[in-house]
């Protein structure tokens, strides 16, 4: 037994992939969005299983991640870095053969002095301009000023247009203005065209789910892929599998009084005689400190509420009244999963402390152990 594991299985992922790319309309591919080391699934691992599935490109956030995945062995496959880039991480992107995502004149000038300045066996290097519909972080809401930079990307030697993209901002809840981004995008794609044959892409996990006006030429799916419902609600519904499976153990059982506390601070007090256990796992690890006497584990068949302040390392379980047999140390526990006849799922876990399953996934850390298999059998990473 470990003190935390996450089990990761690719054949979820995979199956997941293939769902994904069924429900495409028009020729739309998938890219597989394996960033944040795959939602905490592994990029690698996924990045494959994605592949197998019938993803046909790759998508990350930063150069460092584009490296890994091309370190692995990931090549010939497309890998879009869809973050911003400074001086620094320019040239690991470049040198992992990624294609980038540009809004402004001064960063084209920057990659057509870089182009210029190498010899690529690759081909020229590959662009998409983004337009920012509504979301409001990166791109330019400027029509004129993104053609602009197509302009100039196509006009630049070493450059090349590939690609014209948006982000949706509410594909996961207000429909009219998920309505109103994908209408300004559709006359941006066309005037792009004019330009050079591009790309174009709008869509994350919910839109790809919610609309297949939204698909376009391809679509970029993360949350979906992992089998997260991009609704927060559940995966059931839209025929997705969670791939991820968090647990740990009872390391400790002891009797608290009434009067006795656990935790940090004493906020949780035992109004009666109880047994409590504790876990090897904690805020370090990914089990937010906002689960504080704010949550459930599965543990001998049962759903186990937490009590007490989740602190780094540990956490501490109401486990039954002392009438009753204590849980026997070394018993399993499930913080994400199925046990039996009943599942926590992310998205569970995620309504408890007001975020999203997205989050929850992300926040598992690197000290939890991975072990990823395909339907029990275990695999490599």
């Amino acid at each position: 037994m470990l003190r935390a594991l996450a089990r990761v299985n690719l054949a979820a992922t995979e199956r997941n992939a293939a769902r994904l790319c069924a429900g495409l309309t028009g020729g739309a591919r998938l890219c597989a969005v394996v960033k944040a080391r795959a939602s905490g699934h592994g990029a690698i691992p996924v990045a494959r299983a994605a592949l197998a599935g019938g993803a046909s490109s790759l998508a990350v956030a930063t150069a460092q991640e584009a490296a890994e995945l091309r370190a692995a062995g990931i090549a010939e496959v497309p890998i879009l870095v869809l973050g911003a880039l400074s001086d620094e991480e320019l040239p690991v992107a470049i040198a992992a053969d990624a294609e980038l995502v540009a809004w402004d004149r001064r960063f084209v000038e920057q990659l057509g002095a870089v182009a210029g300045g190498i010899d690529r066996a690759d081909g020229p290097l590959r662009v998409h301009v983004k337009l920012d519909t509504g979301l409001g972080r990166l791109g330019t809401r400027e029509v004129a000023q993104a053609l602009a930079v197509a302009e100039q990307v196509h006009g630049t030697p070493g450059l090349a247009l590939h690609g014209a993209m948006t982000h949706c901002a509410t594909a996961d809840g207000d429909p009219e203005f998920f309505a109103a981004q994908l209408a300004a995008f559709e006359p941006f794609v066309a005037r792009m065209r004019r330009v050079a044959p591009v790309l174009a892409h709008a869509a994350n996990s919910a839109a790809t789910l919610r609309d297949p006006a939204s698909h376009f030429d391809m679509v970029r799916c993360g949350i979906a892929l992992h089998g997260g419902d991009p609704f927060n609600l559940d995966p059931d519904d839209h025929g997705l599998e969670p791939a991820l499976e968090l647990s740990s153990y009872v390391a400790a059982v002891k009797l608290a009084r009434a009067g006795e506390s656990a935790g940090y601070g004493r906020r949780f007090v035992a109004t009666r005689d109880t047994w409590i256990g504790t876990l090897p796992i904690g805020y370090a690890d990914g089990v937010s400190r906002a689960h504080t006497n704010n949550g459930e584990l599965l543990i001998g068949g049962r759903r186990r509420p937490l009590v007490g302040t989740i602190s780094m390392d540990n956490l501490t379980v109401d486990l039954g009244p002392a009438d009753g047999p204590p849980v026997a140390v070394g018993e399993a526990a499930v913080i994400i999963g199925r046990a039996g006849a009943h599942r926590i799922s992310a998205e569970d876990v995620a309504r408890r402390i007001g975020t999203i399953n997205h989050e929850v996934l992300c926040a598992i850390s690197d000290r939890v152990v991975r072990r990823w298999h395909r339907d029990g059998e275990p695999v490599a990473s």
